[in-house]
C-alpha cells in the first residue's frame, strides 16, 4: 500500500511541478559545451523561460513529457516509499531504545532513492527527450523529434534494446542519492528549527512548506551538478551503436563541461531546480498525508469498527506514518 500511496502522491505533485521541470531541462541544455558569450541566451531566468516556452510551444508546451514524468514518479517514489518503510519496519536502522538512527535514515534514504531512480531510468530518459523538444526559435540541445511518450519508448527500445532504454542510468546513482541524502538531513532540521523558535506548529502545513522551501536551497545546490550531467547524458544524440555523440560517461561529461563552461555550467538551471523541488516536496507531502489518512479511514469503516476510538486510532496511525516517511520526498 505504501507503493500506491507514494505513487499517487508523487503524481499529484508532478502535475504542478512539471512545467518547472521543462524550464529546468531547457536551461541546462542551453549553451551546451560552449563558453559564456559564445551562444545566444534564449532562456534568461525561470519567469522569462516559462513565458518563452508558452509563446513558442503554447501553454501545453509547459507540460511536455508529462506522461513520462508521471510514470517516473510512480516508479521512483513508489519504490522509495515502499522500500524505505520496509527498512524502517525491519529495524535495521533502529537503535536499542527504539529510535531511528539519523545516519541510518540518510543511508537508507539515499539507497532506496538510487534503486528507484535506476528502475525508473527509461521514463526519465523519455521525459528528458520530450521536454527538450521545442519550436526551432527556442530549441536547445539535441532534438530527438519523438511523436509522444509511447512512440519514444518504442523507438528507443527498437534502436537500442534494453541497454538503450537504460542509457544514462548510471547518472541516477549520484543524482538521486545526493538528493535523497541532503533532503533527509535538511528537511527534518528545518522543521525542528521552525518548531524550536515557535514559528509554526511542528506538523502544520506552514511548517511543511517553509521546511520544504528552506531545504530546497541545499538540495538544489547539492544536486545541480549531478542533475546537469544527467540531463546532458540522457539527452545527447547517439550513433548507430548507441554511443553518445558528446559524452562517453559521467567523468567525460564532467571534464568537458568544466573545461568549456566552467563551474557556472554545472549550475545552469539552478533556480528552476529550486522552484521545482520546494513546491514538489510540499505538495507531495500534502497529498501523501491526505491519501494515507483516507486509506486508513476507509480501512476502519470498511471493517465495521465505526467508533470514535477507531477514528482516533486512524489519526494517530496516520500521523505516525507521515512522521517516519515524509522526509524522503523530492
Amino acid at each position: 500500500m505504501e507503493f500506491i500511496v507514494g505513487a499517487a502522491a508523487a503524481c499529484g505533485a508532478g502535475l504542478f511541478s512539471n512545467p518547472m521541470d521543462v524550464v529546468k531541462t531547457r536551461m541546462q541544455l542551453q549553451g551546451e559545451l560552449r563558453a559564456r558569450g559564445q551562444y545566444t541566451v534564449v532562456y534568461k531566468n525561470v519567469v522569462q523561460a516559462a513565458i518563452a516556452v508558452a509563446k513558442a510551444d503554447g501553454l501545453l508546451g509547459l507540460q511536455k513529457g508529462l506522461v513520462a514524468a508521471l510514470w517516473y514518479q510512480v516508479v521512483m517514489n513508489g519504490i522509495r516509499f515502499g522500500l524505505y518503510r520496509r527498512v524502517l519496519d525491519s529495524g535495521i536502522i533502529s537503535r536499542r531504545d527504539g529510535s531511528v538512527s539519523p545516519l541510518g535514515c540518510v543511508v537508507a534514504g539515499a539507497g532506496v532513492g538510487v534503486v528507484g531512480g535506476f528502475v525508473g531510468s527509461p521514463f526519465f530518459l523519455v521525459k528528458t527527450h520530450l521536454q527538450s523538444q521545442a519550436a526551432e526559435s527556442i530549441a536547445v540541445g539535441h532534438q530527438h523529434q519523438h511523436q509522444g511518450f509511447v512512440s519514444a519508448l518504442v523507438r528507443i527500445g527498437r534502436d537500442g534494446g534494453l541497454r538503450g532504454l537504460w542509457r544514462g542510468s548510471s547518472t541516477s546513482i549520484p543524482r538521486v542519492g545526493i538528493g535523497s541524502a541532503s533532503q533527509l538531513f535538511t528537511y527534518s532540521k528545518s522543521k525542528d528549527w521552525l518548531y524550536q523558535y515557535g514559528m509554526f506548529p511542528h506538523d502544520s502545513w506552514q511548517s511543511t512548506l517553509c521546511a520544504a522551501m528552506t531545504s530546497g536551497l541545499v538540495i538544489a545546490t547539492c544536486m545541480s551538478p549531478f542533475d546537469v550531467i544527467a540531463t546532458r547524458i540522457y539527452n545527447q544524440g547517439t550513433d548507430s551503436r548507441g554511443r553518445g555523440h558528446l559524452y562517453t560517461g559521467i567523468l567525460d561529461c564532467v571534464l568537458k563541461v568544466g573545461r568549456s563552461e566552467g563551474l557556472r555550467g554545472f549550475y545552469k538551471g539552478w533556480s528552476a531546480i529550486y522552484f521545482r523541488i520546494g513546491p514538489h516536496s510540499f505538495l507531495n507531502l500534502i497529498f501523501w498525508d491526505y491519501f494515507t489518512s483516507l486509506h486508513l479511514t476507509m480501512k476502519v469503516f470498511g471493517s465495521g469498527r465505526n467508533t470514535d476510538q477507531s477514528v482516533d486510532g486512524v489519526a494517530a496511525a496516520a500521523d505516525d506514518s507521515v512522521s517516519i516517511i515524509k522526509d524522503i520526498v523530492f
